[in-house]
């Protein structure tokens, strides 16, 4: 780690890289990022994992979800307080079925660059740049649109810092009062066709509500039930990006990013020697790796070499994706290999990468069953398996859209994916999914409790 820095990782090969045609112009935007102010805090990436450690031991259970890709078409205060508003609706449902503290981190202030499976797109006999982005270049297919764009990256970090802001006055600032959370939940449950299992779940937490009450403890004396932490992750994937905001903390010496509280390598970018695994070696925040059907466990070992030599708890966040038939062959071995090695990681189940299809009306969607089903298989692997399933990671918004067929409360068929189909890249869980998903979960959750585990409601 002696020959750290942050720009060592130019020295190694890479892959999902943008082709500028201008090298002074992107030299210059991420000069300029380098002397914007950091988004987040070095202290507080320290707390979230920390925080990440207690649920590698079992205390607490991570809920991080938000946009495949943010946008900067869909930048609007509704539009980040309804992600925000069914977020906090699925923590307190998972929070009473885990009986202990949900850990929220969203995919959100900075989830702007993709991988893409190809570096170009062909559509009526014209080849273009893939779309990767809004960090990068547009959505519209001309080769103005395609063009990579250095301007962009000083956008993107404008965008992230206001929707921070906006993030940071709800959490604080009274929106996320537990009987408020609560009451929008109960209105869901009033006008949907809602599961009687679900009724049961919201009528308990009803009652714990008023039994706080009866004790004295409301949101209006107790901090804890009218505010609430949240934290920021995105994909690394833009290392320029991410080297401009790699700062030193004052305080530790260490190298933090500051474009997020928690960051995650790709399925396309863990090479161990590659760049994008370089990057992250020198950086202090909690990360994240995802994990297909592709990451043999000798690799897998390597990475937690390379990125967590010490084994800190809460350092490693392993994003499992291997699909809804594929569960029960990848994640036994991948379980095994870190047992083995006596490793500490947060297991975090991505139900939704491995389940993406292509329906009969020609959209990319995934169907909910499918995603249901992988969040079943991994909770039944880790109880043969006496692993504690730790976290979900999904890809949702607070929108009502129509881009995953399914779900029991508000199906969305494959005709009708049409209708509100505007994800700019893959396919997000609508609010009605992601709070029936939330319901679905929190039985998985009961069902690794310890039968005598007591029950903490917070917000």
């Amino acid at each position: 780690m002696d020959s750290w820095t942050p720009q060592s990782w130019r020295n190694k090969p890479i892959s999902q890289v943008p082709a500028y045609p201008d090298a002074a112009k992107l030299l210059a935007a991420e000069k300029q990022l380098a002397s914007f102010p950091p988004l987040v805090f070095a202290g507080e990436a320290r707390e979230l994992k920390s925080h990440l450690a207690e649920v590698s031991r079992g205390e607490a259970f991570l809920l991080q979800g938000g946009d495949c890709a943010e946008s900067f078409a869909e930048h609007g205060a509704d539009h980040i307080r309804d992600f925000f508003r069914v977020f906090l609706q699925m923590a307190v449902v998972l929070t009473h079925g885990a009986g202990k503290p949900v850990l929220k981190v969203g995919r959100i202030a900075g989830q702007f660059a993709k991988p893409r499976s190809a570096d170009t797109e062909t559509i009526d006999g014209v080849t273009l740049p893939s779309y990767r982005g809004d960090i990068i270049n547009d959505i519209g297919f001309t080769p103005e649109a395609r063009n990579p764009d250095p301007e962009r990256l000083l956008l993107a970090y404008r965008q992230s810092a206001a929707t921070l802001n906006l993030l940071r006055a709800f959490a604080s600032g009274g929106y996320a009062n537990l009987a408020r959370v609560h009451e929008w939940t109960m209105g869901f449950m009033k006008d949907s066709n809602t599961n009687s299992k679900f009724e049961e779940v919201a009528r308990k937490i009803d009652d714990a509500i008023d039994f706080m009450r009866a004790l004295g403890l409301t949101p209006d004396n107790t901090q804890q039930l009218r505010e609430t932490r949240f934290y920021t992750s995105h994909e690394a994937l833009l290392l320029g990006y991410e080297e401009a905001l790699t700062r030193r903390d004052s305080i530790t010496n260490d190298w933090y990013a500051t474009s997020g509280h928690m960051l995650w390598i790709g399925d396309r970018t863990r090479q161990p020697e590659a760049a994008h695994v370089e990057y992250f070696s020198g950086i202090k925040n909690p990360i994240g790796i995802k994990c297909g059907p592709s990451l043999s466990s000798d690799d897998l070992m390597r990475l937690l070499d390379k990125l967590n030599p010490r084994d800190e708890a809460g350092r490693i966040t392993l994003i499992c994706r291997f699909g809804s038939d594929k569960v029960k062959e990848h994640l036994p071995r991948v379980i095994e290999a870190v047992q083995g090695e006596g490793r500490t990681v947060v297991w975090c189940s991505d139900p939704m990468h491995g389940n993406t299809v292509k329906s009969a009306t020609g959209y990319k969607t995934r169907p909910f069953d499918k995603v249901l089903s992988e969040v079943h298989s991994f909770f039944q692997v880790h109880r043969q398996m006496g692993t504690y399933a730790g976290g979900i990671h999904i890809e949702m918004t607070g929108d009502d859209v129509t881009e995953c067929t399914g779900g029991g409360v508000a199906p969305v068929t494959d005709a009708s994916l049409k209708d509100r189909y505007h994800t700019y890249c893959d396919p997000r869980l609508n609010a009605s999914q992601s709070l029936e998903l939330a319901f679905l979960v929190a039985e998985e959750i009961r069902a690794q409790r310890p039968a005598r585990e007591s029950v903490r409601i917070t917000v």
